[in-house]
């Protein structure tokens, strides 16, 4: 018995798209066939457990043959095999939703003019695939639910022909005639050892049944004495399972070495040194899945540009998916590498797809949860390793408190952690609050290059020398981020370059510095108005105890937040409102004050010297250099007449 059939007009023109397809990404369709064989495995074995008539074994296998003499790749499974309705149910016909999907999206880029390499990859196209490498494609099988076996046999074109074949073990033969090599293409790869392996261990390696090839090595001649033969060698064919099988991420994790961890990790994303730490989890319920995932020791050089590609690999049933899976990971997180496997989802998912699924979306929150879950517990266990874990990645979980108004401030609020003037060590927001002087009211905060450069800052003075611990931001986005939190408990943030000092001195200090206010109102006006169109006010300063002039801004936008948008936007004219302070207790006050009182129209030149002066101390550049120089020999030259 022979028959010639016509495919089903969408099959003939996916098969269309396949034979005539220019994607570099051809290889996976070893994915797809291994993937097939597996679950024909699968389909046996379950029902040899839930049936009398199917004789239950434990010889499961996928076993290849490369042929280089007849340019041929074979690929056969024991498993479940096909009656002639599903010959043709699954080969004349796509059965499946993703496939019509494929094909779709497929005609519609080369409809654009393009073709895009991964699409491919994003698709279980299954058996399809193999002509994408393929003149001619063979298949033999034979089910046990049939006492008849039969063979499909197609080029790809219009027709296939099924016929009934001599073959009585149950299973199914796929053997792929390889195309012609071409200019662009080197079809005999497929035949080479070393690309079998490379393709199983890529896509298939955690394939829970062996897939096995024969292997030839030349080894050693021995004579009879069991010496060897020097010069001589004979060819040796042992049979050899490609996969390892049992995934690492689905054993016990208190039966791996952190050895093995650190080893497949390397291997796996590619990386000459072990992880910081990692996370293995099993999540079991309404969705089903299994989770390693790994912290680098040394981050990406591009994690921070926008051609970083975040993501975890995802596996269904042990098969690669896909590489860069990002909706299983918030942007925050991009610095995350590792894999999640999941039998709640099919193999046959685009892209799109994988954005609409409801299971794939719970389960990137419950791997959010556990990544910090993970973060909490390493700060509260091994603090030193925290630290050294923020240091390479602070800034996203900064980036993550802050994107989305603040969507996930609660979760991350006490991950984050800042140097302090008091501490040796960055400290929490929780341990800065429970360290708070008696009746303090806020918690204090300076933007700066380095903490050394805070404790030479004027504005400084009065926090020193009450002892309150200010905390010390060295980021672009941390001011930003802390003013998306706003507070912490009870406590609100406050800039010390903008709050009042009140609450830090004594009754008897306020009331002597208000009576100051009053008494050099008219000296502070004329600064003032010397300063016209530089500074919003001149003050008498609260904060300052040594030194003579610090210049602090309003209540609007800070001045590192001026610098950071300047830095975005080169045009930028946003500036934060400049407020002179003068320390009334110094001498330099006194002796501008005499400058005043005796000659008036020196006052402006006293007053740009002490803007000048206050711009350099907050790392502003002075607007116009030089004005200020000559300003300066003007100065000196007065000085010594």
């Amino acid at each position: 018995m022979s028959e010639v059939k016509k495919f089903q007009t969408e099959t003939a023109r996916l098969l269309d798209l396949m034979i005539n397809s220019i994607y570099t990404n051809q290889e996976i369709f070893m994915r797809e066939l291994i993937s097939n064989a597996s679950d024909a495995i699968d389909k046996y074995h379950y029902l040899s457990l839930t049936s009398d008539n199917l004789p239950r074994r434990n010889d499961y296998e996928i076993h290849l043959v490369p042929n280089k003499d007849q340019r041929t790749l074979t690929i056969t499974d024991n498993g479940i095999g096909m009656t002639y309705d599903e010959l043709n149910d699954n080969l004349g016909v796509i059965a499946k939703s993703g496939s019509l999907e494929f094909l779709k999206k497929m005609e519609e880029e080369k409809a654009q003019g393009k073709e895009n390499i991964e699409i491919i990859g994003q698709f279980g196209v299954g058996f399809y695939s193999a002509f994408m490498v393929s003149k001619k494609v063979v298949v033999e099988t034979k089910s046990p639910l049939s006492e008849k076996a039969y063979e499909f046999s197609s080029t790809g074109q219009e027709t296939y022909e099924i016929k009934e074949i001599d073959k009585t073990t149950t299973g199914t033969s796929i053997t792929l005639y390889l195309k012609d090599n071409t200019e662009d293409n080197n079809y005999d790869k497929y035949l080479e050892e070393y690309m079998i392996r490379s393709l199983i261990k890529k896509y298939s390696d955690y394939i829970r049944y062996p897939i096995t090839m024969y292997v030839t090595r030349e080894e050693p001649k021995y004579d009879e004495k069991g010496q060897i033969v020097e010069g001589e060698y004979e060819s040796i064919r042992t049979l050899e399972t490609l996969n390892s099988m049992i995934p690492i991420w689905k054993r016990n994790k208190n039966e791996i070495k952190d050895e093995e961890l650190h080893n497949f990790y390397m291997q796996k994303f590619y990386d000459y040194q072990p992880p910081l730490f990692h996370l293995m989890f099993t999540i079991e319920g309404d969705i089903n899945y299994n989770a390693l995932l790994f912290i680098p020791k040394v981050a990406p050089y591009d994690l921070n540009t926008i051609n970083y590609e975040r993501g975890l690999q995802l596996y269904t049933k042990g098969v690669f998916i896909m590489d860069k899976c990002k909706d299983l990971i918030p942007d925050y997180l991009r610095f995350v590498k590792g894999l999640v496997d999941s039998s709640d989802l099919s193999l046959n998912i685009s892209r799109e797809m994988l954005q609409q699924n409801k299971v794939l979306g719970k389960m990137a929150k419950n791997i959010e949860k556990k990544i910090i879950s993970k973060l909490e517990t390493l700060m509260k266990d091994d603090y030193d390793l925290y630290l050294e874990f923020f240091k390479l990645y602070g800034t996203h979980l900064k980036y993550g408190a802050y994107e989305n108004f603040g969507a996930r401030q609660e979760q991350l609020q006490d991950l984050l952690v800042f140097s302090s003037v008091n501490n040796e060590k960055p400290i929490s927001f929780d341990t800065y609050v429970k360290n708070m002087k008696e009746g303090q009211k806020s918690i204090y905060y300076i933007s700066a290059s380095t903490i050394e450069e805070v404790q030479t800052m004027p504005q400084m003075d009065v926090y020193k020398k009450h002892g309150f611990d200010v905390l010390v931001l060295t980021e672009e986005i941390d001011e930003f981020a802390l003013k998306q939190l706003r507070k912490y408990k009870d406590f609100e943030f406050k800039s010390i370059n903008q709050v009042s000092t009140d609450e830090l001195l004594e009754k008897e200090e306020l009331e002597k510095l208000e009576t100051i206010k009053e008494e050099k109102k008219d000296f502070l006006q004329a600064l003032k108005y010397a300063l016209d169109g530089l500074v919003k006010d001149v003050v008498i300063s609260k904060r300052l105890t040594d030194s003579p002039v610090c210049l602090v801004s309003g209540d609007g936008i800070s001045f590192e937040m001026e610098k950071v948008l300047g830095k975005l936007h080169k045009d930028s004219d946003i500036k934060a409102d400049r407020i002179l302070e003068i320390n009334p207790n110094h001498e330099l006050f006194k002796a501008i004050e005499k400058v005043y009182e005796t000659n008036k129209d020196d006052l402006k030149d006293y007053a740009m010297l002490l803007y000048n002066q206050s711009l350099l101390m907050e790392g502003f550049k002075i607007e116009n250099p030089v004005a200020f120089s000559d300003l300066m020999v003007k100065m000196m030259v007065r000085s010594v007449k």
